[in-house]
């Protein structure tokens, strides 16, 4: 049996693959859904925007496989040919051309949970376990003791969460090497300082206007925006980030801010929202964790350490931050899944 820890894209990949071969595993996940960081949310009128994780380019081969292989549809990111640019405070708004030879961006038709739902249900129900919060693993000669809300016993495990996660909140008996565990939780979390913004509209009054949907600032709080219908475009959003100086206010005061920012851009229209949504990622427990030392984004993603296996071969590591190749990113999570069902599967047939 396989104990795989963490329900996000890498560990319900690693599962997929291992349940095509026949070898036996759980998915422990210890929030109340699947997902990790890609997080899909239905908004007024059916809307479904972003809150985790979205777009992806033509060098992400790994993704993109994977989503043929699933029979999922890809569609470019609109973007237009002209943006909004804030410089500062006190310069005007202006709109600046967009470069023609920019490669695109994609995202995935039916949200990006698409893919994860559609991960999940080639599992059968009792694959993957939630609420349950793994606190201590303990390796055995020949087997692996997890201990979470319940106890579960294992051949081996995989750890597919962030390093800093199972660095901090995580015992291990016998103990991690001391510099891996330092490495981990020195490792930065993708997405754990974002704050990410959707606004839903009845109508799409950009388009309607001629307007860029696209917007950069370097003040903020919204610091990029884009077009966020669906694929369809029968749903309307503008979705992006807010800089992650803003965590600090009341929800409604970052509303406030949001949404005069906004009306500076594109007048009255902007402000006839039907719903809005925001995700600040470093309140979501199982994402962010707090950090001795300040850390610079990507920080040790792709260090070479978690490419090794420990108690031979009972302890792997896999997700997007431990992946050798696009660390940090989707591409990264479905890189180190690949790798490391792979490793499972062929150390079953020995």
């Amino acid at each position: 049996m396989i104990i795989i820890i963490g329900a996000g894209l890498s560990g319900l990949l690693i599962g997929y693959r291992l349940k095509k071969e026949g070898v036996p595993f759980k998915i422990l996940e210890a929030r109340p859904r699947i997902g990790g960081r890609i997080h899909t949310v239905c908004g007024a009128n059916s809307t479904s925007v972003e809150m985790g994780a979205t777009w992806f380019t033509d060098q992400h081969i790994n993704l993109l496989a994977l989503i043929d292989e699933l029979a999922i549809e890809k569609y470019e990111q609109y973007m237009g040919r002209t943006a909004y640019f804030q410089p500062s405070a006190t310069t005007p708004i202006q709109s600046i051309q967009i470069p023609n030879q920019q490669p695109p961006s994609y995202r995935i038709a039916g949200g990006t949970s698409h893919l994860i739902n559609t991960l999940y249900q080639k599992l059968d129900s009792n694959d993957v376990l939630l609420n349950q919060t793994v606190s201590e693993i303990k390796f055995h000669e020949k087997s692996v003791e997890i201990i979470a809300n319940q106890t579960f016993i294992g051949d081996r495990v995989i750890l597919a969460i962030p390093p800093k996660l199972w660095a901090n909140n995580i015992s291990f008996e016998p103990p991690l090497p001391t510099n891996l565990m330092q490495i981990g939780a020195e490792t930065h979390t993708w997405m754990e300082d974002s704050i990410k913004v959707a606004l839903i509209y009845r109508q799409p009054f950009w388009e309607q206007q001629h307007t860029s949907a696209t917007f950069f600032s370097n003040i903020g709080p919204v610091t990029e925006l884009y077009d966020h219908c669906d694929f369809q475009r029968s749903h309307y959003a503008l979705c992006g980030f807010i800089h992650p100086s803003f965590k600090n206010l009341t929800d409604e005061d970052r509303r406030i801010h949001v949404i005069e920012q906004m009306q500076k851009v594109y007048g009255a229209k902007a402000g006839e929202y039907i719903e809005y949504k925001e995700c600040i990622w470093k309140n979501e427990k199982f994402t962010y964790e707090v950090s001795a030392i300040e850390l610079f984004p990507h920080q040790n993603n792709g260090n070479a350490i978690f490419n090794t296996s420990l108690f031979e071969g009972k302890l792997l590591l896999a997700g997007s931050e431990v992946a050798s190749e696009f660390p940090g990113y989707m591409e990264g999570a479905v890189y180190s899944g690949n790798i490391i069902a792979q490793r499972i599967v062929k150390a079953q047939s020995l």
